[in-house]
């Protein structure tokens, strides 16, 4: 949910998967062939198989913790790192709440999350910030943050869960690692695309739409799907009642006001969110009533 487009931009990555790397050739790019003369498509065409071909070439080679198909380059520490060092710039910058009861009732639903965690090796460090933004995060390093707006949309502990569950699915996915990758990727065969004499102006601007379109976005809404379906998990396996996510979105539409369209956004549409929550609500139900049989009931207040 947070905007961490300067964490992203200040690595260049390699990643995507075929069905990604295929619809690089986007209707934005075959509205502008359609009126290009047939001297000029002749020209655009090896541009455009190239980078294609770059991108299949490099699909992916392990997978997520839901099966999806993924290319990691980056190593787990340096993406550690990279976390540890936007978490203390954004620490640096913004207002800590220090009210004691907030505190103590967000590290509550976070300790209660992060202890369901295969890698109990990671002391994660939660820290509330005191801005009037819906807004949470989780980074690589073991951070997370959440902002005082937040707790306005979230109306109890199961719906900061959903929050900070599917914040956490990020990391535990490795999103950003994977976000880096696909943009390095894009870049090196658009690059390429260039470089190779056959592309002009018009039509690398056909492919820079393209690639946004067709790749960088539904690859991030793909992020943001999996991370709901993460953090439903999570949420359900802490003893958190994970019918409460549907809840939370709904509030967050309520929250959000007007947003662009999904085909043009980097999020799900609220809809849409729902539907993926409720397609996964039974199995999340069996694992809550077995969390909460084994004793797991936060009562974070």
């Amino acid at each position: 949910m947070m905007d961490i487009s300067r964490f992203l931009i200040s690595c260049s990555p390699i990643v995507t998967s075929r069905r990604s790397a295929l619809s690089v050739e986007s209707t934005a790019i075959d509205i502008t062939i359609d009126r290009m003369s047939t001297q000029s498509k002749l020209r655009i065409l090896p541009g455009i198989f190239l980078a294609s071909l770059l991108l299949v070439a490099l699909a992916g080679c392990t997978t997520s913790p839901t099966g999806r198909n993924q290319l990691l380059v980056f190593p787990a520490d340096e993406l550690d790192a990279m976390g540890i060092q936007a978490f203390d710039e954004m620490r640096a910058q913004l207002t800590v709440e220090e009210d004691p009861e907030i505190n103590a009732y967000v590290r509550c639903v976070a300790s209660a999350i992060t202890d369901e965690l295969p890698d109990k090796n990671t002391n994660w460090e939660v820290v509330v910030f005191k801005d009037d933004n819906p807004n949470a995060f989780a980074l690589p390093g073991g951070k997370m943050g959440v902002y005082t707006g937040m707790l306005k949309v979230a109306e109890n502990q199961d719906q900061l869960a959903a929050v900070l569950g599917h914040e956490v699915g990020h990391v535990l996915a490795q999103h950003g690692n994977e976000r880096m990758s696909q943009q390095q990727l894009t870049n090196v065969a658009l690059a390429a695309a260039a470089g190779s004499g056959y592309v002009d102006t018009v039509s690398m601007q056909a492919l820079g739409l393209g690639a946004q379109i067709g790749i960088l976005l539904p690859y991030s809404r793909t992020h943001e799907s999996e991370a709901d379906i993460i953090g439903l998990d999570l949420m359900a396996e802490a003893g958190f009642d994970p019918r409460e996510s549907v809840q939370l979105w709904r509030n967050m539409d309520e929250a959000g006001g007007d947003a662009p369209p999904e085909f043009l956004s980097t999020h799900p549409a609220g809809g849409t969110r729902i539907d993926n929550l409720l397609s996964h609500m039974a199995d999340a139900l069996h694992t809550y009533n077995d969390a909460r049989a084994r004793g797991n009931k936060p009562d974070c207040k």
